[in-house]
């Protein structure tokens, strides 16, 4: 009997005067929509320059005006606070929202569904009008003697009531965002570390919360630079953000554009800025999901211009 066995043909050699010709794919609709783009930009750029109504010289003027900057920096200040407040109370909020405790449960939940359903602009009137509920405030025993007392229109100052308005606000959302994060950590994770003997500091600290953070950036990414924008909503409290100083400066000598514009291009240098940031931490926490980190702006650029000079 004669085994015989599948043996791969040898390759032949290709002909070059038979040979396929290889062609490249074209696609002809996206230089088409390249051209459209291209042109509504040129198109765009042209109404910013052209156009005397924009008032350059008048945002030149006033970009780094010291009033700007002073309304710059209270901008940045309100959105430190709340973002920092905010979070920090979000996740005390997130744990008790996954505690086996009925009453934690209850309370957070109660508390994520009223800052939700109310307006950011009603609960900053709440917090600078607090006075008319309350006019002291006192520290001691609850339901039994007061050891201090102070006056709320002391106490609560237009900054401190924007501060806890914006905070208070913003831990709803950030009670949803540490809790949609920890609960996307599959908890067989935490099972087999608890099998190995590994402490609970060390697991939530090592395994739960890299996971977590993932799926956390992204989000507070998002929440941290709509803060930035959201609070220009506080110029209601006469307090000099970079909103409510445009405005003042812009009632007084008629240039409402202009200040505009600059009010805009502030806002976006500082998402901006938060932007690249957010990208940067989030490339930090990709590294045990991914064997290569996405690139960086600059590699892509450095890699975009060698291939250009090929």
């Amino acid at each position: 009997m004669t085994l015989s066995r599948d043996v791969a043909p040898a390759p032949v050699a290709a002909d070059p005067g038979h040979g396929f010709t290889v062609v490249p794919a074209r696609h002809p609709w996206r230089w088409v929509a390249t051209a459209v783009v291209a042109v509504l930009v040129a198109m765009a750029i042209n109404a910013l320059v052209t156009n005397p109504a924009w008032d350059w010289p008048t945002v030149g003027q006033f970009l780094f005006a010291p009033s700007i900057l002073r309304s710059v920096a209270l901008t940045l200040q309100l959105t430190v606070l709340g973002i920092v407040v905010g979070f920090a109370l979000g996740t005390v909020l997130a744990v008790m929202r996954m505690s086996a405790n009925p009453l934690l449960r209850a309370v957070s939940w109660t508390y994520t569904w009223i800052f939700r359903s109310v307006p950011l602009i009603l609960q900053l009137l709440f917090w600078y009008n607090l006075a008319l509920l309350y006019r002291t405030i006192g520290f001691g025993i609850p339901f039994g003697p007061t050891f201090v007392e102070f006056g709320t229109m002391d106490l609560v100052s237009p900054v401190t009531a924007a501060v806890l308005g914006l905070a208070l606000h913003q831990a709803a959302y950030a009670a949803e965002v540490v809790r949609a994060g920890f609960l996307a950590v599959d908890p067989g994770q935490l099972e087999a570390a608890a099998a190995l003997g590994i402490p609970r500091l060390r697991q939530f600290l090592r395994i739960q919360l890299p996971q977590a953070m993932r799926t956390i950036v992204p989000t507070a990414g998002n929440e941290l630079i709509g803060l930035v924008k959201g609070t220009s909503v506080v110029y209601i409290m006469a307090l000099s953000e970079l909103f409510y100083q445009v405005q003042v400066i812009y009632t007084r000598n008629g240039r409402v554009i202009p200040l505009l514009l600059v009010a805009a291009i502030w806002y976006l240098a500082l998402t901006t800025v938060m932007s690249i940031a957010q990208f940067y931490v989030e490339r930090h926490y990709a590294r045990g999901t991914q064997r290569t980190l996405p690139p960086t702006p600059l590699q892509r650029l450095r890699a975009g211009l060698r291939r250009g000079a090929e």
